[in-house]
Protein backbone atom coordinates (compact mmCIF):
# COMPACT_ATOMS: atom_id res chain seq x y z
CA UNK A 1 0.00 0.00 0.00
CA UNK A 2 1.01 3.16 -0.97
CA UNK A 3 0.44 5.90 2.04
CA UNK A 4 1.58 10.00 2.15
CA UNK A 5 1.44 11.11 5.70
CA UNK A 6 1.63 15.03 5.95
CA UNK A 7 3.46 16.23 9.29
CA UNK A 8 5.82 14.64 10.50
CA UNK A 9 5.38 15.69 14.52
CA UNK A 10 4.54 12.80 17.32
CA UNK A 11 1.99 11.19 15.57
CA UNK A 12 2.81 11.42 11.97
CA UNK A 13 5.72 9.70 13.24
CA UNK A 14 4.35 7.06 14.80
CA UNK A 15 2.19 6.31 11.97
CA UNK A 16 4.69 6.17 9.31
CA UNK A 17 6.98 3.85 11.77
CA UNK A 18 3.97 1.65 11.87
CA UNK A 19 3.74 1.37 7.82
CA UNK A 20 7.18 1.35 6.88
CA UNK A 21 7.70 -1.19 9.72
CA UNK A 22 5.02 -3.39 7.65
CA UNK A 23 6.66 -2.79 4.52
CA UNK A 24 3.94 -0.44 3.16
CA UNK A 25 5.28 2.28 0.77
CA UNK A 26 5.57 5.58 2.56
CA UNK A 27 6.40 9.22 2.13
CA UNK A 28 6.00 11.79 4.77
CA UNK A 29 6.15 15.33 4.26
CA UNK A 30 6.61 17.94 6.93
CA UNK A 31 7.51 22.23 6.38
CA UNK A 32 10.21 21.43 9.12
CA UNK A 33 13.66 20.79 7.49
CA UNK A 34 14.53 19.28 11.16
CA UNK A 35 11.81 17.10 11.63
CA UNK A 36 11.99 15.88 8.30
CA UNK A 37 15.99 14.79 8.40
CA UNK A 38 15.22 12.76 11.69
CA UNK A 39 11.99 11.06 9.88
CA UNK A 40 14.71 10.23 6.91
CA UNK A 41 17.45 8.94 9.43
CA UNK A 42 15.34 6.98 11.52
CA UNK A 43 12.79 5.47 9.37
CA UNK A 44 12.86 3.64 5.94
CA UNK A 45 10.45 6.15 4.20
CA UNK A 46 10.94 9.06 1.47
CA UNK A 47 10.79 12.77 3.69
CA UNK A 48 10.28 15.91 1.95
CA UNK A 49 10.18 19.22 3.16
CA UNK A 50 7.43 21.13 1.88
CA UNK A 51 3.84 22.14 2.16
CA UNK A 52 1.59 19.27 2.33
CA UNK A 53 -1.02 21.50 0.95
CA UNK A 54 0.61 21.97 -1.75
CA UNK A 55 -0.37 20.77 -5.38
CA UNK A 56 3.52 19.48 -6.41
CA UNK A 57 4.39 18.51 -3.08
CA UNK A 58 1.55 16.06 -3.37
CA UNK A 59 2.78 15.17 -6.97
CA UNK A 60 6.58 14.75 -5.97
CA UNK A 61 5.12 12.93 -3.27
CA UNK A 62 3.29 10.26 -5.40
CA UNK A 63 -0.13 11.17 -5.22
CA UNK A 64 -1.33 9.47 -8.30
CA UNK A 65 -0.16 6.46 -7.54
CA UNK A 66 -1.34 6.45 -3.72
CA UNK A 67 -3.68 4.73 -2.20
CA UNK A 68 -4.31 6.89 0.81
CA UNK A 69 -2.98 10.51 2.24
CA UNK A 70 -3.40 10.96 6.38
CA UNK A 71 -3.54 14.42 7.12
CA UNK A 72 -1.51 15.10 10.64
CA UNK A 73 -0.32 18.47 10.29
CA UNK A 74 -0.50 21.07 13.35
CA UNK A 75 -2.77 23.09 11.32
CA UNK A 76 -6.42 22.02 10.64
CA UNK A 77 -6.72 24.18 7.70
CA UNK A 78 -3.31 22.46 5.87
CA UNK A 79 -5.11 19.20 6.69
CA UNK A 80 -8.20 20.09 5.22
CA UNK A 81 -6.83 21.41 1.86
CA UNK A 82 -4.57 18.88 1.31
CA UNK A 83 -7.09 15.84 1.42
CA UNK A 84 -9.33 18.21 -1.03
CA UNK A 85 -6.52 18.18 -3.19
CA UNK A 86 -5.74 15.01 -2.81
CA UNK A 87 -9.07 14.21 -3.70
CA UNK A 88 -9.48 16.89 -6.67
CA UNK A 89 -6.32 16.58 -8.77
CA UNK A 90 -5.34 12.87 -7.98
CA UNK A 91 -7.92 11.22 -7.02
CA UNK A 92 -6.30 9.15 -3.47
CA UNK A 93 -9.38 6.64 -2.54
CA UNK A 94 -8.89 7.07 1.35
CA UNK A 95 -8.43 10.63 2.68
CA UNK A 96 -7.97 10.79 6.97
CA UNK A 97 -7.69 14.20 8.75
CA UNK A 98 -6.82 15.21 12.18
CA UNK A 99 -9.27 18.27 13.13
CA UNK A 100 -9.03 20.00 16.36
CA UNK A 101 -11.05 23.16 15.87
CA UNK A 102 -14.56 21.84 17.36
CA UNK A 103 -16.12 24.08 15.34
CA UNK A 104 -15.73 22.75 11.55
CA UNK A 105 -17.30 19.47 13.61
CA UNK A 106 -20.71 21.17 14.85
CA UNK A 107 -23.90 19.20 13.89
CA UNK A 108 -24.73 22.17 12.10
CA UNK A 109 -22.11 21.89 9.04
CA UNK A 110 -21.71 18.22 9.14
CA UNK A 111 -22.13 18.16 5.57
CA UNK A 112 -18.70 20.12 5.31
CA UNK A 113 -16.86 17.12 4.77
CA UNK A 114 -19.33 15.08 2.42
CA UNK A 115 -17.86 13.81 -1.10
CA UNK A 116 -19.68 16.88 -2.92
CA UNK A 117 -17.83 19.66 -0.56
CA UNK A 118 -14.65 18.68 1.46
CA UNK A 119 -14.66 14.79 0.35
CA UNK A 120 -12.58 13.23 3.99
CA UNK A 121 -12.97 9.86 4.97
CA UNK A 122 -12.23 10.08 8.35
CA UNK A 123 -11.98 13.02 10.56
CA UNK A 124 -9.66 12.23 13.87
CA UNK A 125 -10.43 14.36 17.15
CA UNK A 126 -7.71 14.23 19.23
CA UNK A 127 -9.54 15.65 22.21
CA UNK A 128 -12.67 13.60 21.84
CA UNK A 129 -10.49 10.66 21.70
CA UNK A 130 -8.69 11.68 24.63
CA UNK A 131 -11.70 12.55 26.84
CA UNK A 132 -13.61 8.60 25.63
CA UNK A 133 -10.34 7.59 26.89
CA UNK A 134 -10.42 8.91 30.02
CA UNK A 135 -13.87 8.11 30.18
CA UNK A 136 -13.72 4.17 29.84
CA UNK A 137 -11.11 3.88 32.42
CA UNK A 138 -13.03 5.95 35.24
CA UNK A 139 -15.70 2.80 34.12
CA UNK A 140 -13.47 0.41 35.20
CA UNK A 141 -11.60 1.33 38.82
CA UNK A 142 -7.79 -0.20 38.81
CA UNK A 143 -7.26 -0.64 35.35
CA UNK A 144 -4.94 1.88 33.88
CA UNK A 145 -6.80 1.01 30.11
CA UNK A 146 -10.18 -0.48 28.93
CA UNK A 147 -10.78 -1.01 25.80
CA UNK A 148 -14.39 -2.12 24.33
CA UNK A 149 -15.05 -4.53 21.60
CA UNK A 150 -17.92 -6.05 19.86
CA UNK A 151 -20.26 -2.89 20.65
CA UNK A 152 -19.48 -3.37 24.25
CA UNK A 153 -19.93 -7.21 24.62
CA UNK A 154 -16.18 -7.74 25.64
CA UNK A 155 -13.61 -5.49 27.11
CA UNK A 156 -9.77 -6.00 27.17
CA UNK A 157 -8.68 -4.68 30.47
CA UNK A 158 -5.01 -3.66 31.40
CA UNK A 159 -4.23 -4.06 35.20
CA UNK A 160 -1.17 -3.66 36.93
CA UNK A 161 -0.24 -6.30 39.26
CA UNK A 162 0.32 -5.63 42.75
CA UNK A 163 1.77 -7.88 45.62
CA UNK A 164 -2.00 -9.08 46.87
CA UNK A 165 -3.10 -10.33 43.56
CA UNK A 166 -4.14 -13.88 44.44
CA UNK A 167 -3.12 -15.41 41.10
CA UNK A 168 0.70 -14.48 41.14
CA UNK A 169 3.08 -17.65 40.15
CA UNK A 170 0.06 -19.17 39.45
CA UNK A 171 0.05 -20.87 35.49
CA UNK A 172 -2.25 -19.23 33.56
CA UNK A 173 -3.67 -22.49 32.40
CA UNK A 174 -4.84 -22.72 35.82
CA UNK A 175 -7.15 -19.36 35.53
CA UNK A 176 -9.65 -21.54 33.87
CA UNK A 177 -10.05 -23.96 36.98
CA UNK A 178 -9.59 -21.24 39.76
CA UNK A 179 -12.70 -19.21 37.83
CA UNK A 180 -14.80 -20.95 35.92
CA UNK A 181 -17.39 -18.72 35.57
CA UNK A 182 -15.26 -15.71 34.74
CA UNK A 183 -14.83 -15.88 31.52
CA UNK A 184 -11.35 -13.95 31.37
CA UNK A 185 -8.52 -15.06 29.31
CA UNK A 186 -5.01 -13.24 29.83
CA UNK A 187 -3.77 -12.00 26.27
CA UNK A 188 -0.30 -9.94 27.03
CA UNK A 189 2.20 -9.03 29.44
CA UNK A 190 4.87 -6.17 29.90
CA UNK A 191 7.43 -7.15 32.15
CA UNK A 192 9.91 -4.33 32.30
CA UNK A 193 10.67 -3.07 28.53
CA UNK A 194 9.60 -6.50 27.39
CA UNK A 195 5.71 -6.84 25.77
CA UNK A 196 5.13 -10.90 25.29
CA UNK A 197 2.02 -13.40 24.19
CA UNK A 198 2.26 -16.04 27.32
CA UNK A 199 1.91 -19.88 27.11
CA UNK A 200 -0.45 -21.99 29.67
CA UNK A 201 2.79 -22.34 31.56
CA UNK A 202 3.56 -18.72 32.13
CA UNK A 203 2.49 -16.95 35.02
CA UNK A 204 2.63 -13.24 36.09
CA UNK A 205 4.97 -11.72 38.79
CA UNK A 206 4.34 -9.08 40.77
CA UNK A 207 4.97 -5.26 38.97
CA UNK A 208 3.70 -7.32 35.59
CA UNK A 209 1.32 -5.12 33.68
CA UNK A 210 -1.44 -7.21 32.05
CA UNK A 211 -4.34 -7.50 29.30
CA UNK A 212 -7.04 -9.35 29.88
CA UNK A 213 -10.07 -10.21 27.91
CA UNK A 214 -13.53 -10.60 30.17
CA UNK A 215 -17.30 -10.69 29.09
CA UNK A 216 -18.40 -6.70 29.54
CA UNK A 217 -20.60 -7.27 32.74
CA UNK A 218 -18.04 -9.56 34.59
CA UNK A 219 -15.26 -7.15 34.35
CA UNK A 220 -15.75 -6.00 37.91
CA UNK A 221 -15.30 -9.94 39.28
CA UNK A 222 -12.64 -10.39 37.08
CA UNK A 223 -10.78 -7.19 38.27
CA UNK A 224 -11.27 -8.52 42.19
CA UNK A 225 -9.89 -11.78 40.46
CA UNK A 226 -6.22 -10.08 39.66
CA UNK A 227 -6.42 -7.92 43.13
CA UNK A 228 -8.08 -4.84 42.06
CA UNK A 229 -11.66 -4.33 43.94
CA UNK A 230 -11.38 -0.33 43.86
CA UNK A 231 -14.82 1.35 44.10
CA UNK A 232 -16.40 3.58 40.88
CA UNK A 233 -15.59 6.76 41.31
CA UNK A 234 -18.44 9.03 42.80
CA UNK A 235 -16.57 12.67 42.69
CA UNK A 236 -14.63 13.58 40.00
CA UNK A 237 -11.86 16.78 39.98
CA UNK A 238 -10.95 17.61 36.23
CA UNK A 239 -7.77 20.04 36.90
CA UNK A 240 -7.76 21.85 32.73
CA UNK A 241 -10.97 23.18 31.02
CA UNK A 242 -9.73 22.48 27.71
CA UNK A 243 -11.77 20.87 25.12
CA UNK A 244 -10.36 17.55 26.71
CA UNK A 245 -11.63 18.88 30.00
CA UNK A 246 -15.04 19.57 29.23
CA UNK A 247 -15.87 17.00 26.57
CA UNK A 248 -14.98 14.49 29.58
CA UNK A 249 -17.52 16.85 31.58
CA UNK A 250 -19.97 16.19 29.26
CA UNK A 251 -19.39 12.62 28.97
CA UNK A 252 -19.93 11.92 32.88
CA UNK A 253 -22.78 14.49 32.56
CA UNK A 254 -24.78 12.39 29.81
CA UNK A 255 -23.76 8.71 30.57
CA UNK A 256 -22.78 8.94 34.92
CA UNK A 257 -25.06 11.28 36.10
CA UNK A 258 -24.55 10.17 39.38
CA UNK A 259 -21.10 10.64 39.25
CA UNK A 260 -20.62 14.44 41.58
CA UNK A 261 -17.96 16.88 38.74
CA UNK A 262 -15.86 19.62 39.42
CA UNK A 263 -13.65 21.11 36.69
CA UNK A 264 -11.05 23.71 37.66
CA UNK A 265 -9.73 26.40 35.44
CA UNK A 266 -7.48 28.88 35.63
CA UNK A 267 -8.55 30.95 32.94
CA UNK A 268 -11.33 32.99 33.77
CA UNK A 269 -12.41 33.78 30.25
CA UNK A 270 -12.37 29.63 29.59
CA UNK A 271 -13.94 28.82 33.18
CA UNK A 272 -17.33 31.24 32.21
CA UNK A 273 -17.70 29.56 28.95
CA UNK A 274 -17.16 26.36 29.89
CA UNK A 275 -19.37 26.82 32.71
CA UNK A 276 -22.24 27.83 30.42
CA UNK A 277 -21.65 25.03 28.00
CA UNK A 278 -22.36 22.21 30.93
CA UNK A 279 -25.24 21.55 32.82
CA UNK A 280 -24.53 20.16 36.43
CA UNK A 281 -20.58 20.27 36.32
CA UNK A 282 -19.30 22.61 39.09
CA UNK A 283 -16.68 25.12 37.56
CA UNK A 284 -13.96 26.55 39.55
CA UNK A 285 -11.95 29.58 38.24
CA UNK A 286 -8.50 28.81 40.05
CA UNK A 287 -5.08 27.23 39.55
CA UNK A 288 -5.06 23.84 40.11
CA UNK A 289 -1.35 24.28 42.21
CA UNK A 290 -3.15 26.42 44.52
CA UNK A 291 -3.85 23.99 47.49
CA UNK A 292 -6.58 25.71 48.82
CA UNK A 293 -8.39 25.78 45.31
CA UNK A 294 -8.17 21.98 45.69
CA UNK A 295 -9.24 21.78 49.07
CA UNK A 296 -12.36 24.44 47.88
CA UNK A 297 -12.99 21.68 45.53
CA UNK A 298 -12.65 19.15 48.32
CA UNK A 299 -9.89 16.87 46.83
CA UNK A 300 -9.62 14.89 50.10
CA UNK A 301 -13.44 13.31 49.36
CA UNK A 302 -12.80 12.37 45.69
CA UNK A 303 -11.57 9.77 44.57
CA UNK A 304 -10.58 10.53 41.24
CA UNK A 305 -8.56 13.46 39.81
CA UNK A 306 -7.98 14.14 36.05
CA UNK A 307 -5.21 16.39 35.10
CA UNK A 308 -5.46 17.18 31.71
CA UNK A 309 -4.26 20.44 31.20
CA UNK A 310 -2.37 22.26 28.10
CA UNK A 311 0.95 22.05 30.52
CA UNK A 312 2.65 18.60 31.75
CA UNK A 313 4.51 19.55 34.46
CA UNK A 314 0.76 21.97 35.68
CA UNK A 315 -0.44 17.96 35.10
CA UNK A 316 2.23 15.88 36.81
CA UNK A 317 2.14 18.55 39.70
CA UNK A 318 -1.40 18.93 40.06
CA UNK A 319 -1.57 15.36 40.56
CA UNK A 320 1.27 14.59 43.27
CA UNK A 321 -0.29 17.40 44.91
CA UNK A 322 -4.06 15.85 44.69
CA UNK A 323 -2.32 12.75 45.96
CA UNK A 324 -0.47 14.32 49.12
CA UNK A 325 -4.33 15.81 49.95
CA UNK A 326 -5.56 12.44 50.15
CA UNK A 327 -7.12 11.50 46.61
CA UNK A 328 -6.42 7.83 46.23
CA UNK A 329 -6.31 7.53 42.01
CA UNK A 330 -4.91 10.00 39.71
CA UNK A 331 -5.39 10.15 35.69
CA UNK A 332 -2.58 12.37 34.08
CA UNK A 333 -2.46 13.70 30.37
CA UNK A 334 1.33 14.02 29.45
CA UNK A 335 2.01 14.83 25.86
CA UNK A 336 5.69 14.12 25.98
CA UNK A 337 6.31 10.10 25.88
CA UNK A 338 10.00 11.08 28.33
CA UNK A 339 7.27 11.66 31.31
CA UNK A 340 5.54 8.54 30.93
CA UNK A 341 8.50 6.26 32.06
CA UNK A 342 8.70 8.20 35.21
CA UNK A 343 4.97 8.17 35.92
CA UNK A 344 5.55 4.75 38.22
CA UNK A 345 8.36 6.36 40.42
CA UNK A 346 5.80 9.67 40.85
CA UNK A 347 2.89 7.16 42.18
CA UNK A 348 0.85 8.58 39.36
CA UNK A 349 -1.82 5.91 38.53
CA UNK A 350 -2.86 6.37 34.81
CA UNK A 351 -1.10 8.21 32.69
CA UNK A 352 -2.58 8.73 28.89
CA UNK A 353 -0.64 9.53 25.72
CA UNK A 354 -2.81 11.06 23.16
CA UNK A 355 -0.08 9.67 20.70
CA UNK A 356 -1.03 6.53 21.15
CA UNK A 357 -4.90 7.19 21.48
CA UNK A 358 -4.61 9.24 17.89
CA UNK A 359 -2.64 6.57 16.34
CA UNK A 360 -4.74 3.63 17.78
CA UNK A 361 -7.66 5.33 15.95
CA UNK A 362 -6.03 6.20 12.40
CA UNK A 363 -4.59 2.43 12.68
CA UNK A 364 -8.42 0.96 12.56
CA UNK A 365 -8.67 2.32 9.16
CA UNK A 366 -5.47 1.18 7.62
CA UNK A 367 -5.42 -2.30 8.70
CA UNK A 368 -6.47 -4.27 5.80
CA UNK A 369 -9.17 -7.09 6.02
CA UNK A 370 -12.09 -7.25 8.00
CA UNK A 371 -10.47 -4.60 10.73
CA UNK A 372 -14.16 -3.69 13.06
CA UNK A 373 -11.44 -1.74 16.22
CA UNK A 374 -7.88 -1.60 16.77
CA UNK A 375 -6.30 -0.33 20.20
CA UNK A 376 -2.04 0.13 20.06
CA UNK A 377 -0.55 -0.33 23.31
CA UNK A 378 3.23 0.44 23.96
CA UNK A 379 4.18 2.88 22.24
CA UNK A 380 3.62 0.15 19.14
CA UNK A 381 4.96 -3.19 20.61
CA UNK A 382 1.63 -4.82 20.29
CA UNK A 383 -2.20 -4.35 18.95
CA UNK A 384 -5.23 -5.66 20.00
CA UNK A 385 -7.39 -5.81 16.86
CA UNK A 386 -11.36 -6.65 16.41
CA UNK A 387 -12.09 -8.64 13.05
CA UNK A 388 -14.43 -9.94 11.49
CA UNK A 389 -14.32 -13.43 9.54
CA UNK A 390 -15.85 -13.49 6.69
CA UNK A 391 -17.40 -16.37 4.66
CA UNK A 392 -14.35 -16.10 2.39
CA UNK A 393 -11.93 -15.70 5.37
CA UNK A 394 -8.84 -18.39 5.23
CA UNK A 395 -9.96 -19.17 9.27
CA UNK A 396 -13.83 -20.27 8.23
CA UNK A 397 -14.22 -24.01 9.38
CA UNK A 398 -10.55 -24.19 10.89
CA UNK A 399 -10.20 -24.35 14.61
CA UNK A 400 -7.83 -22.70 16.81
CA UNK A 401 -5.24 -25.89 16.51
CA UNK A 402 -5.25 -26.57 12.93
CA UNK A 403 -5.30 -22.86 11.67
CA UNK A 404 -1.60 -22.64 12.43
CA UNK A 405 -1.98 -19.23 14.42
CA UNK A 406 1.91 -17.62 13.74
CA UNK A 407 3.86 -16.73 17.01
CA UNK A 408 2.93 -13.52 18.95
CA UNK A 409 -0.73 -13.67 18.19
CA UNK A 410 -3.47 -15.42 21.17
CA UNK A 411 -7.24 -15.06 20.18
CA UNK A 412 -8.80 -13.67 23.49
CA UNK A 413 -12.80 -14.14 23.06
CA UNK A 414 -14.94 -14.47 20.17
CA UNK A 415 -18.41 -12.89 19.62
CA UNK A 416 -21.15 -15.22 17.52
CA UNK A 417 -24.64 -13.82 17.63
CA UNK A 418 -25.60 -13.16 21.41
CA UNK A 419 -23.24 -14.87 22.66
CA UNK A 420 -19.30 -14.05 24.13
CA UNK A 421 -16.94 -17.49 23.75
CA UNK A 422 -13.42 -17.49 25.72
CA UNK A 423 -11.89 -19.62 23.00
CA UNK A 424 -9.95 -23.13 23.45
CA UNK A 425 -7.65 -24.95 20.63
CA UNK A 426 -10.45 -26.90 19.58
CA UNK A 427 -12.53 -23.90 19.32
CA UNK A 428 -14.06 -23.41 15.70
CA UNK A 429 -14.24 -20.60 13.68
CA UNK A 430 -17.56 -19.63 11.80
CA UNK A 431 -18.42 -17.32 9.06
CA UNK A 432 -19.62 -13.72 11.08
CA UNK A 433 -17.46 -14.09 14.32
CA UNK A 434 -15.96 -11.28 15.55
CA UNK A 435 -12.30 -12.06 16.83
CA UNK A 436 -10.81 -10.48 19.67
CA UNK A 437 -6.74 -10.70 19.11
CA UNK A 438 -3.88 -9.57 20.96
CA UNK A 439 -0.97 -8.97 18.57
CA UNK A 440 2.91 -8.53 18.41
CA UNK A 441 3.46 -5.90 15.85
CA UNK A 442 5.49 -8.02 13.94
CA UNK A 443 2.74 -10.65 13.62
CA UNK A 444 -0.38 -7.62 12.59
CA UNK A 445 0.22 -8.41 8.71
CA UNK A 446 -0.52 -12.20 9.37
CA UNK A 447 -3.77 -11.29 11.11
CA UNK A 448 -4.85 -8.77 7.77
CA UNK A 449 -4.09 -11.64 5.32
CA UNK A 450 -6.13 -14.40 7.81
CA UNK A 451 -8.85 -12.01 7.79
CA UNK A 452 -8.61 -11.23 3.94
CA UNK A 453 -10.55 -12.51 1.27
CA UNK A 454 -9.18 -15.67 -0.64
CA UNK A 455 -9.12 -15.43 -4.28
CA UNK A 456 -11.00 -18.28 -4.75
CA UNK A 457 -14.00 -17.20 -3.49
CA UNK A 458 -13.98 -14.80 -6.58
Amino acid sequence: MKVIVCGAGQVGFNIARHLAFQQNDVTVIDRSGQLIRQIADTLDVKAIQGNASDPNMLQQAGATESDMIIAVTVSDEVNIVACQVAHSLFNVPTKIARIRNQNYLRPQWSDLFSRDHMPIDVIISPEVELARSVYRRLEVPGAFDMIPFADGRVRVVGVKLQENCPVLHTPLRQLTELFPDLNIMVLGIVRGDKTFVPSGDDHMEEGDEIYFSSEGERVARAMAAFGHDEKTARRVIIVGGGNVGMFLAKELEQNAPRVNVKIIERNAAQAEFIANKLSKTVVINGDGLDVEILKEANIAEAETLVAVANDDEVNILASLLAKRQGCPRVITLLNNPIYGTLTGSLGIDVYLDPRETTVSTILQHIRRGRIRGLHSIRSGSAEIIEAEALESSNLVGKTIRSANLPDGILIGAIVRGDDVIIPHSDTEFEAGDRVIIFALTDAVKKIEQLFSVRLEFF
